[in-house]
């Protein structure tokens, strides 16, 4: 993710509170890995046994020369071979937005782990929506740095869409932050609407109810 906010570690802010979600010891699936940088981190900071699945070969080859155990797959195919409770924790980081059938991963998501971890890029920031009303454009920023044409995301949604699909699959939301264009958490306890308004991505943690 270009211009992604990074901490104090130079790791990236919303990787971290991902991690910090995680309980150590953890056995996790990091559903479109990447390159491994959460995985990675995920076992040096919380000695997690993590695995992964990764569409693009780019990415498949960078996080096994990290030594990673990750796989070419597809999470809108493949998630649908792992049986229940495979895992403590499946984790899917700024990549919902990008499947064809969020809601099926979803499903998918909290059948095979215990737990559910979801990061988005929260199309309804308040940037992105003022960018759309004055230049009457589909909105580029370092989050979603895309132009309408190339972009590999497929299903834009805002923080109450994704809540209201939490709702909709039957699951609870154990924890949630919204992060601001800087990248830190925005501070304060608000509704959903208040959230949806400020925070530039989002990471929610949940469970089966």
């Amino acid at each position: 993710m270009r211009g992604a906010a990074l901490g104090d570690s130079g790791k990236r802010i919303d990787l971290l509170m991902v991690a910090d979600m995680v309980a150590p010891g953890s056995r996790v699936l990091d559903v479109g890995c990447s390159d491994g940088e959460l995985m990675e981190l995920l076992a040096t900071r919380r000695g997690c046994d993590a695995r992964g699945i990764e569409l693009s070969r780019e990415g498949v080859n960078a996080a096994v020369a990290r030594g990673l155990a990750v796989i070419q797959g597809d999470a809108d195919v493949d998630l649908a071979d792992y049986p229940d409770d495979s895992f403590d924790y499946v984790i899917l980081s700024q990549t919902i937005q990008a499947t064809r059938a969020p809601k099926k991963v979803l499903e998918h998501m909290l059948r095979v782990g215990r737990r559910a971890i979801v990061s988005f890029p929260n199309f309804g920031f308040w940037r992105m929506r003022l960018d759309l009303l004055l230049n009457g454009r589909m909105p580029r920023t370092d989050n979603l740095p895309y132009s309408w044409h190339d972009t590999p995301n497929i299903h834009f949604c805002t923080i109450r869409d994704f809540v209201a699909l939490v709702d909709e699959v039957g699951a609870r939301i154990e924890s949630a932050a919204a992060l601001d264009a800087a990248g830190q958490k925005v501070r304060f306890t608000a509704p959903w609407w208040v959230w949806n308004l400020l925070g530039e991505q989002a990471v929610f943690l949940l469970t089966r109810k």
